[in-house]
C-alpha cells in the first residue's frame, strides 16, 4: 500500500485515461432508444355481437391471445416488413437481401413479453411489446405501426373464420333442407305408386266381380230358360193356357150356376206351369230375346259406378299438381329459420375491438444505450484497478533488482551472523 501511494500520480493517471477513454465512447457511441406498447384485454361488451351470433365464440382472453400470437408471428412481422420499408431504412445493410436484414432486425430489436403464467391473477393478463433501434429510426412509427398491423390481420383472420363457419354451417342447413325435400319426393312418389296399386287392385277385383255376375246371371236366364220349356210343355198337356190355381182348376170342374169368391191361403208355391201357356212363353220369348241381363241386378250398377270412379285417382292428381312443395315438407321450420338468421347476420368486422391498447409507444426521453454514468464509473474503476496492478508490478520489479542493506538494528541476528563470516577473512 506505501509503494501504490507513492506512485499515486500513476494509478490516478491510468484513471483519468480510462474515464477519458469511457467518457469518449459513452458520448460518441451509438445511441439505441426503446419503445414499449402494452395490450390488454378487450371488454365484453366490445365482443358481444360476435359472441351472439352463436357461430364464433371469442373471449376476450382468446382474442388476446390470438393478437400475442399474430404479434410473435415470424409471418406477421415479415409482411409489415415488407409493406413499410421506408421506416427500415437504417436496418438494411449493403449486400444482404431484405430477408437477411429483417432477420438481423426480428432477432435484436424486438422482444414480445408475456406475464407470468404462475401467476392466476386476471388483472396481470397483458402483452408487452418492446423495440430497440437507433437514433435515426421512428421506432415509434415502427412499433405502433406495427400494433395496428397485427391487430388488423387478426381481425380480418377473424373475418374470414366466421365467414368460412358461416358459409358451412348454411351449406350444412342446405344439405339438411335437401335431405329433407328428397325424403319428402320420395315419400311423396311412394304415396302416388301405392295409391295407384291400391286402384288397380280394386279395378281388378270390381272387374272379376263383374264378370262373374254376368255368368251367373246368364246361367240364372239359361236355367230360366229350362224352367218355361218344361213348365210350357206341362201346361200344354193339361191345357192350361192362362193362369190358373189348383182350386180353381178344381172348381172347374164342378157343374152350377153359383158363383163363389174364393181366397185361398197356400203356404207352398204353386208351380210354375199354372200360369199358362200364354204367359210362360212369353216370358221365354222375353228371356231369348234379352241382350244383357246387367239390369237384373243392383250389384252392376253399383260396380260399374266404382269403375267409373277409379278411372281417375285425385289424391293423386292433387300430389302431383303441388306447385311450393317446400311447404310440405316436414321438420324443416327451425332450419329455415337458422338460415335466414345466418345470411341476416351483419357483424361490423371493421369496428370489432378484439384488444384494448392499455399504452402506446411514446417518444423516449433518453437512450437506454449507452448508459453514460455506468460507463464512467466503471472506466473509472477499471482505470484505478490498472493504475494498482501498474503500480505493485514496478514495486516488485524494482525491489528485487535492489541489494539487501546491513542493519543490526532491523535484525541482530542477521548482523552476528554476517560478522562471524567475517572474521576468518580477517
Amino acid at each position: 500500500m506505501h509503494a501504490v501511494w507513492r506512485q499515486k500520480k500513476l494509478v490516478l493517471g491510468c484513471a483519468l485515461l480510462t474515464g477519458v477513454l469511457g467518457a469518449g465512447y459513452a458520448f460518441l457511441a451509438p445511441k439505441t432508444y426503446e419503445v414499449s406498447s402494452v395490450l390488454r384485454p378487450a371488454a365484453i361488451n366490445e365482443l358481444d355481437a360476435l359472441n351472439r351470433s352463436e357461430v364464433y365464440k371469442l373471449p376476450p382472453a382468446d382474442a388476446l391471445a390470438k393478437v400475442g400470437a399474430q404479434l410473435d408471428s415470424y409471418e406477421a412481422r415479415l409482411g409489415f416488413f415488407r409493406s413499410h420499408e421506408q421506416l427500415f431504412t437504417a436496418f438494411q445493410k449493403p449486400g444482404q437481401s431484405l430477408e437477411q436484414s429483417f432477420e438481423d432486425f426480428n432477432r435484436n430489436s424486438v422482444n414480445l413479453i408475456l406475464p407470468d403464467p404462475k401467476k392466476s391473477d386476471s388483472l396481470s393478463s397483458y402483452i408487452r411489446l418492446e423495440l430497440q433501434y437507433p437514433a435515426d429510426v421512428d421506432g415509434v412509427a415502427i412499433l405502433n405501426g406495427f400494433v395496428d398491423y397485427a391487430i388488423a390481420s387478426e381481425r380480418e383472420q377473424v373475418g374470414a373464420d366466421l365467414k368460412v363457419i358461416v358459409n358451412n354451417r348454411l351449406n350444412e342447413l342446405k344439405g339438411k333442407i335437401d335431405a329433407a325435400r328428397a325424403n319428402y319426393e320420395t315419400e311423396k312418389e311412394s304415396k302416388i305408386a301405392k295409391l295407384l296399386e291400391d286402384d288397380r287392385l280394386k279395378r281388378a277385383r270390381l272387374q272379376d266381380e263383374l264378370s262373374a255376375l254376368r255368368l251367373q246371371m246368364k246361367m240364372e236366364r239359361t236355367n230360366r230358360l229350362a224352367e218355361l220349356a218344361e213348365a210350357i210343355s206341362i201346361a200344354k198337356s193339361m191345357g192350361i193356357k192362362t193362369p190358373t190355381t189348383p182350386s180353381s182348376m178344381a172348381d172347374a170342374t164342378r157343374s152350377g150356376s153359383s158363383q163363389v169368391m174364393r181366397t185361398e191361403v197356400n203356404n207352398q208355391q204353386i208351380p210354375l206351369y199354372f200360369l199358362g201357356t200364354e204367359a210362360l212363353e212369353a216370358e221365354r220369348t222375353a228371356l231369348q230375346q234379352r241382350t244383357s241381363d246387367d239390369f237384373t241386378n243392383p250389384r252392376i250398377a253399383q260396380i260399374g259406378k266404382e269403375l267409373q270412379l277409379l278411372e281417375a285417382n285425385r289424391e293423386v292428381e292433387v300430389l302431383r299438381k303441388r306447385g311450393n312443395e317446400d311447404i310440405f315438407l316436414q321438420d324443416v321450420e327451425p332450419l329455415r329459420a337458422e338460415v335466414a338468421r345466418l345470411r341476416n347476420l351483419n357483424i361490423d368486422m371493421s369496428n370489432l375491438k378484439l384488444v384494448t391498447v392499455d399504452r402506446r409507444a411514446q417518444e423516449p426521453l433518453a437512450p437506454i444505450k449507452p448508459k453514460k454514468a455506468i460507463i464512467l464509473a466503471v472506466s473509472l474503476i477499471a482505470g484505478l484497478v490498472i493504475g494498482t496492478l501498474i503500480a505493485l508490478i514496478r514495486h516488485l520489479i524494482s525491489s528485487r533488482n535492489q541489494p539487501v542493506p546491513y542493519s543490526s538494528l532491523e535484525d541482530g541476528r542477521f548482523a552476528r551472523r554476517e560478522r562471524k563470516d567475517d572474521e576468518p577473512a580477517a
